[in-house]
């Protein structure tokens, strides 16, 4: 049980600030000394954040989000949104008198993550002490900062939005199961549903178990009324609060399927219609409440399919399918979470037995404790449906860890108490069991031992990786940056970094909105040369800048027999390409001649 003294004051914050300060610690050091010579902003998606946020700096506008230096010489517009951008801005802006623009850039990659990273432990610390009470709030604080899952989004240098959605997820679960009992919290569930869908639809899944959370709150109580309300409200007002952030007036009808939209905002008012009529009316029995708002739901739904079928497809339904087929099926983290088990063994288990544990854990208590089985039964709805997620593409496990702390707080304190009962041996090792079981990094050596026995192709994904990263440094784009503005050609993946260390222009990065990019970059390297001198000659493209560990390089299926990358590989490229790269440079420079 847990005390109303114990409930009024909270968890502690100096246990809060003492595991913040180290995972703060551990972070630094990693990335100070055990990157030391790596990139700072290794993926793409950070590399390109900085490069809108300085761009936004520079006197880009509020809702102008073309990247005008990407698919040269045209631009492309990306589907971030500015709600990242602005904090990180004003980061850059106090820190730039003191350190410079590149230096400023850095030092706001620091403390971004470590603000975030704060916030997440304190509302981790909250829901853990909901469910669990004060001895839940440790394991709640000291787990996360155990999960790759949770740190590679948290660690220095991750500016994207994913850290974001995952606090904005967890901030989700905690205000749905608080208003439970207390129906305000329904107002912050439904305002943080709305700013994730503003942020990212990646968000959705998580969005989608809050509105059947509170949904069939009301289902199994009617006193719950005025939180379903209150949600429904708050998240249909907040979507088009941001959908007028989001887009100018000119534009505010323009549908889109990967960003928030009328599509999505549509959703949104049906939810907040649907739920308020069916609180001002509501039947007798529980089994009629739930139709209601089935047939309420299905309706407003259908009429939303009926009026932008295109978003049938999911955010790439618009996608080319050719690049769906041989770009995004190709992307590891976006592969089931069953085969990632043989592509990254080690994170795979990391990140995947703690959220399948968590959620076994979650229907045993259930099933034999009554205390408090609405508020479980609440968190089992967003631990389930993210755990989907995480079960079609791996990479949704960084928002499927966070939900499954309260299980693995429950069954540490529980396995603590029986230990406490009866100190032999089966119960020192459960309790063992019991930590060890969640705590990711544990989980990720011992696979990662068991790799190294018996070598896998996960050792070939990690030295892929790793072959790019000299690529990446600023140093590697310290000549290229001298030179004047150039339009550049260069694989998909070094794209979004050619902007940020350099004043050129680029074909191609990673980024389904630039799919013409994309696709001439894929047609560059593997078509016959020919094409390829003509996709340069349209473009006005100047240089060939070249990473050679990216696997690019290796062509795909299909290749012609004179594309880039044969020729390339062969030491035959032809005359008007000159190699124009200093001789131990990390990259490759050519030159693009008259013929």
């Amino acid at each position: 049980m847990i005390s109303q003294t114990s409930a009024r004051r909270g968890p502690d914050l100096r246990l809060l600030a003492l595991v913040f300060l180290a995972a703060v610690t551990i972070l630094l050091v990693r990335t100070l000394y055990g990157r030391n010579g790596m990139p700072y902003f290794a993926d793409t998606d950070d590399a390109m954040r900085m490069v809108m946020v300085r761009d936004f700096l520079g006197g880009q506008g509020w809702y102008d989000l073309t990247a005008h230096r990407l698919n040269t010489p045209w631009g492309a517009e990306l589907h971030w949104s500015r709600l990242v951008d602005l904090p990180l801005a004003l980061l850059v802006m106090a820190f730039t008198p003191l350190l410079g623009m590149d230096g400023a850039l850095v030092a706001a990659g620091y403390v971004w993550p470590m603000l975030l990273l704060a916030l997440l432990l304190w509302v981790s610390a909250l829901l853990a002490h909901r469910l669990v009470g004060p001895d839940g709030v440790l394991p709640a604080l000291v787990l996360p900062v155990l999960s790759p899952a949770i740190t590679a989004e948290f660690t220095p240098g991750r500016v994207d939005h994913h850290n974001v959605i995952i606090l904005l997820t967890l901030a989700m679960v905690w205000t749905g199961i608080e208003a439970l009992r207390r129906p305000r919290f329904a107002l912050l569930c439904g305002l943080c549903a709305a700013t994730a869908l503003a942020i990212a639809t990646e968000a959705l899944p998580t969005i989608a178990a809050a509105i059947l959370v509170m949904g069939l709150a009301w289902v199994f109580d009617t006193a719950r009324a005025s939180a379903m309300r209150g949600f429904g409200l708050a998240f249909a007002l907040g979507s088009v609060v941001h959908l007028a952030i989001f887009r100018p007036p000119a534009r505010w009808l323009e549908a889109a399927c990967d960003v928030i939209s009328p599509v999505y905002v549509a959703v949104a008012l049906v939810v907040g219609a649907v739920f308020t009529l069916a609180s001002l009316m509501p039947p007798r029995d529980a089994w009629q409440r739930f139709l209601l708002l089935a047939v309420l739901g299905l309706a407003g739904l259908a009429l939303v399919v009926m009026a932008y079928p295109q978003c049938l497809g999911g955010p790439y339904g618009n996608l080319d399918p050719w690049l769906q087929a041989n770009w995004i099926a190709a992307i590891v983290e976006a592969r089931p979470w069953f085969n990632n088990l043989f592509e990254l063994p080690a994170y795979a288990m990391a990140v995947g037995v703690p959220v399948l544990l968590g959620a076994i854990v979650v229907l045993w208590r259930l099933w034999r404790v009554r205390e408090g089985r609405a508020e479980w039964a609440a968190l089992l709805v967003f631990l389930g449906l993210t755990a989907v997620v995480m079960l079609a593409q791996v990479r949704g496990a960084r928002l499927a860890v966070m939900p499954a702390m309260p299980a693995a707080a429950w069954l540490i304190v529980t396995a603590r108490q029986r230990y406490l009962a009866a100190p032999r041996v089966p119960a020192i090792a459960g309790l063992v069991l019991s930590w060890l079981a969640f705590s990711g990094v544990v989980l990720s050596l011992l696979v990662t031992a068991l790799v190294n026995v018996v070598p896998s192709r996960a050792q070939t994904v990690s030295e892929v990786r790793a072959s790019k990263e000299p690529c990446l440094v600023p140093a590697a784009f310290a000549d290229l940056a001298a030179l004047p503005p150039e339009r550049v050609m260069s694989p998909i993946d070094l794209g979004a970094h050619l902007l940020l260390y350099t004043p050129h222009e680029v074909v191609a990065a990673p980024y389904h909105r630039n799919q013409q990019g994309v696709l001439d970059a894929f047609h560059f390297f593997n078509d016959p040369i020919a094409d390829a001198r003509a996709i340069l000659d349209a473009r006005g493209i100047g240089l060939v800048v070249l990473c050679p560990g990216m696997p690019e390089l290796q062509g795909i299926s299909g290749k012609a027999e004179d594309s880039f990358v044969n020729l390339y590989a062969a030491g035959t490229l032809p005359a008007w390409l000159a190699d124009v790269s200093l001789p131990d440079g990390a990259l490759r420079v050519f030159a693009v001649l008259p013929e």
